[in-house]
């Protein structure tokens, strides 16, 4: 529940700067943050890395 609480607000000041900044470079923030998560994910199964990627891949 936290990591959903901090991805909202990683969601919510990226969109608020890329509004008053007139930025769109802010929007990918949220982006890079959930594959970040995602793959911090992935990282902490204990089978090898590209088993895991093979595996999560081949599910249907």
């Amino acid at each position: 529940m936290i990591i959903l609480i901090g991805l909202l607000v990683i969601t919510a000041i990226s969109l608020y700067m890329a509004f008053k900044k007139n930025k769109l470079i802010f929007l990918t923030v949220p982006f890079l943050s959930i594959f970040l998560y995602f793959l911090i994910q992935i990282l902490m199964v204990p089978a090898p890395f590209f088993e895991t990627i093979k595996f999560i891949f081949s599910l249907s």
